[in-house]
């Protein structure tokens, strides 16, 4: 079964919302399972909850078939959400342009060359969808 993994603010941003809709689209388009990630970061600490995290979101799409919540603690929001990508071993990965950025900003400290898109592909072999908020 095909897994889409979609990170996300919490609460619930603008990008988010639009990042989100898309995921929620590919996972019925292709009837797949979908993990709804945030990474709540040590520094900030603002306790997020599983339970916080579906209540928006069914808020926002109503209950979503085969959808998981998960909430990460990590010190980096890009390097908590491609461990939780491959330990999802995800097919698809959603994520929002703003978010997009930032991991090449954090891989451009790793590679000569910090294609996103490629660096999954090739170390995770998942596709990655950037999402624009105002599409």
């Amino acid at each position: 079964m095909t897994r889409v993994v979609v990170p996300v603010r919490y609460p619930l941003s603008k990008h988010s919302r639009a990042t989100l809709e898309e995921a929620v689209r590919i996972a019925r388009e292709r009837d797949a399972e979908l993990t709804v990630l945030h990474v709540d970061l040590y520094q900030s600490n603002r306790g997020v909850t599983r339970t916080d995290l579906k209540r928006a979101v069914e808020r926002e799409f109503g209950p979503l078939v085969r959808a998981r919540y998960v909430v990460r603690k990590g010190f980096l929001v890009e390097e908590t959400i491609l461990e939780e990508v491959a330990a999802e071993d995800a097919d698809i990965v959603v994520i929002g342009s703003k978010q997009a950025s930032r991991w090449r900003r954090m891989l451009r400290r790793f590679l000569d060359d910090p294609d996103i898109d490629m660096f999954l592909r090739e170390k995770l072999e998942a596709t990655v969808i950037t999402v624009r908020a105002d599409h």
